[in-house]
């Protein structure tokens, strides 16, 4: 007998139980004996049966609450994208009780990570999507999500010591050997590049950053250990003396004409880059964010590493899901593609799947 077309009716009668015994089997409740969980077992296997998980789970109509503990940002940022992929998730699993609050915490400040994270637990979520601060930071709250029993999802950068659920993100370290290695593709005779970083009290925003920094050193140790790779460092929170900075550093460095950065903020350099009409130099960055995009069609950024921040953000969301109301198991590390927009493709991206 297909499963569909199997009732209660038909398992209590198979099990010689009745039908309220069959429901509360079914839906994991209290007050059955072990003689009879047993039989009802027994004829659900005899029987083949395979419930209807998203029918149950309509039917308990129960609430489930979720928080994404997410930086806070200007528009145009690549969160943009993650919130934008989570609402989507969030909107389509509306009908199950799912709803989202996103929560912001102030970037290269763990305080306000830590504070943040408090009024997170106050609220007593179902599932939260965290994109980590400092490991200290995450490590206070993460520990105290598994002393609540709180599944909880990393998004960005991965701590695997923490534990989580799961993680959505690239694998920092390779995207940033490939990000060398596809830069060197054009800028093989250079002798000197330029690293731009965004700061603030001598900190990158995230370990992913770092990460990227990293594989992306040791494609040039392996392959191009001459070349220099010359540092420098704009103050996260002073965008007015980024002009200054830029023109001052490429009159001192006339013979850099390949720049490279690990965050979404490529278009700093790439519309200074074009304000100056500088046709000989370009800078490669991250993420599909409008103004980088803008900067790939006018020639000032030469490639961009997209990362789906839409889809980590759908991701994330739908695995909670998945792992709380479908009581289902799910894939605990989830890499994301490493995805190469030029001027010729940036146009046919498309970020949702």
């Amino acid at each position: 007998m297909a499963t569909d077309k199997i009732r209660i009716k038909d398992i209590a009668e198979r099990a010689g139980v009745s039908v309220g015994t069959v429901d509360r089997v079914l839906h994991e409740r209290p007050n059955v004996s072990k003689t009879a969980r047993e039989k009802v077992e027994k004829a659900l296997e005899e029987m083949d049966y395979k419930p209807n998980m998203y029918a149950s789970a309509l039917a308990y109509n129960k609430d489930y609450r979720f928080i994404l503990l997410i930086p806070s940002h200007e528009n145009e940022a690549y969160w943009d994208e993650v919130e934008e992929g989570a609402a989507a998730a969030t909107e389509s699993r509306r009908d199950f009780g799912v709803s989202l609050r996103i929560m912001y915490y102030e970037r290269f400040n763990p305080p306000s990570f830590i504070k943040t994270s408090k009024e997170c637990l106050k609220e007593h979520p179902d599932g939260v999507i965290v994109i980590p601060s400092t490991l200290e930071a995450t490590r206070q709250f993460t520990d105290k999500l598994h002393e609540q029993q709180i599944p909880f999802i990393l998004l960005d950068s991965y701590m695997p010591d923490l534990k989580p659920l799961a993680f959505y993100g690239q694998d920092s370290f390779q995207s940033g050997y490939f990000s060398a290695r596809m830069l060197m593709l054009i800028a093989s005779k250079e002798k000197e590049i330029m690293l731009m970083k965004l700061l603030k009290n001598g900190q990158v925003g995230s370990k992913q950053q770092m990460n990227r920094e990293t594989g992306f050193r040791h494609y040039m140790m392996d392959h191009f250990p001459n070349v220099k790779i010359t540092e420098v460092d704009l103050p996260w929170d002073q965008p007015e003396t980024y002009d200054e900075t830029l023109e001052t550093f490429f009159k001192k460095h006339p013979n850099i004409h390949h720049c490279i950065t690990f965050n979404s903020k490529a278009h700093i350099v790439g519309e200074f880059l074009l304000r100056s009409n500088r046709r000989d130099v370009q800078i490669m960055g991250y993420d599909m964010v409008p103004k980088n995009a803008e900067c790939v069609r006018q020639g000032s950024i030469s490639f961009l590493l997209a990362q789906h921040a839409y889809m980590q953000g759908f991701s994330c969301v739908w695995t909670l899901f998945d792992a709380i109301v479908m009581k289902k198991e799910v894939t605990p590390v989830n890499y994301m593609p490493i995805e190469l927009l030029t001027r010729e493709n940036i146009d046919f991206y498309r970020r949702t799947n």
